[in-house]
């Protein structure tokens, strides 16, 4: 097992969610509780996790804390606004941790985080620095050009679906940050831009993401399933 160091975990739930209609998904419900509860309290419960920062858009700032103090989310040591793109509010998350050897970063749009997609993606990064959660691309992915003409179709083989928990000792994904001259679709990016390997473990076809309303609902029957 994976050496026993501090960990923390930023939980990222500053996006707009511009395809979500009139729902605001991280107070979308599951169970009798929210989104966001739901995932804060995962990361309290497990034994891994030392402390927890919540980032979120400055509209959603009052109700949040509101929610997360009901819950008494004791590993909270901070609720952070977030900042323009994604990685702006990463990097308000990490510098609002304490001291730690090891942080997970997680969206809060992914609801159905695991205690052992956590554990698992803490020993997975023990061999480079740096994992993240990955599914295989069951679809058959084309690579077309930009009038939309196939070009070419990719080897599905090789193909993964990148998912959060990402997990990367502290030093190494504040480096990235420190050094990142270009936007990013994900925290392990700019890892690679580093020279770093990242390692890829198994994820969980049911950690979905929300993205649109119909995503609520295949939450909400997935996270009923895995309560049966």
């Amino acid at each position: 097992m994976f050496n026993l160091q501090k960990v923390g975990a930023v939980l990222v739930a500053a996006g707009r969610g511009e395809r979500m209609g009139n729902i605001d998904k991280i107070f979308a419900p599951l169970g009798k509780v929210s989104v966001l509860q739901h995932v804060a309290t995962v990361l309290e419960s497990s034994p891994y996790v030392d402390y927890i920062t919540v980032v979120l858009r400055a509209d959603n700032m009052a109700r949040g804390q509101s929610l997360l103090h009901q819950n008494t989310i004791t590993k909270l040591t901070a609720v952070c606004q977030g900042g323009v793109r994604r990685q702006d509010s990463v990097l308000i998350g990490l510098n609002a941790l304490p001291p730690c050897q090891w942080v997970l970063i997680h969206d809060g749009a992914r609801p159905l985080l695991s205690h052992n997609l956590i554990a698992d993606g803490l020993e997975a990064a023990q061999d480079t620095g740096a994992a993240t959660a990955a599914v295989p691309v069951t679809d058959t992915v084309k690579l077309a050009d930009d009038h939309f003409y196939i070009k070419e179709t990719l080897p599905r083989q090789h193909l993964w679906s990148i998912q959060t928990p990402q997990v990367f000792r502290f030093d190494i994904i504040k480096a990235g940050f420190m050094q990142a001259l270009n936007d990013v679709t994900d925290d392990a990016a700019l890892v690679e831009a580093l020279g770093v390997s990242v390692k890829l473990y198994a994820g969980a076809y049911s950690n979905i993401k929300l993205t649109t309303p119909a995503d609520v609902i295949l939450a909400q029957t997935l996270w009923k399933q895995m309560e049966d």
